[in-house]
């Protein structure tokens, strides 16, 4: 049986994905640096209700690790992750960091929470194909704790 981690407001997490979900979107459509769009996005209303740090921590976490998380990213895909919808690639690039350097967030949180982001922002039927990508990479970098809970 998981337990929430002392401390942790799971509902402030959700609305920091989402809002990571967005600022990772524009980042990848603008080119800016992450910087820049940490400091719009934080200034925006709701980010006051969102676990701020865990937003900042998930967006310089992908823009540090982007390569990395494409690279693992890739061999689940059927194209370039270049190629991804915008907002398919933002959910997996924030799912795959979150499973690759946030162990301390089980995986079928990651994997449930990039599919209700992708039903919101994504197309039609991207959060299918974002939840047979993630189930297969959870499988490659959360194999132990997957068996278990299997």
């Amino acid at each position: 049986m998981s337990r929430r981690p002392e401390g942790v407001d799971l509902a402030a997490r959700s609305r920091a994905r989402r809002r990571a979900l967005q600022a990772i979107y524009a980042w990848q459509m603008s080119g800016s640096h992450m910087q820049a769009v940490v400091e719009q996005f934080r200034h925006e209303q709701d980010m006051e209700i969102a676990d701020l740090e865990y937003f900042e921590d998930l967006l310089r976490g992908v823009e540090r690790h982007v390569d990395e998380l494409d690279a693992q990213i890739k061999p689940y895909v059927d194209r370039e992750v270049t190629q991804i919808d915008p907002i398919e690639r933002a959910a997996l690039r924030l799912a795959a960091y979150e499973l690759a350097h946030r162990p301390d967030v089980p995986y079928r949180v990651v994997i449930n929470e990039a599919i209700e982001v992708t039903k919101r922002f994504g197309a039609d039927h991207g959060h299918s194909y974002v939840n047979g990508v993630l189930d297969k990479l959870a499988a490659s970098l959360r194999g132990t704790e997957k068996q278990g809970q299997a």
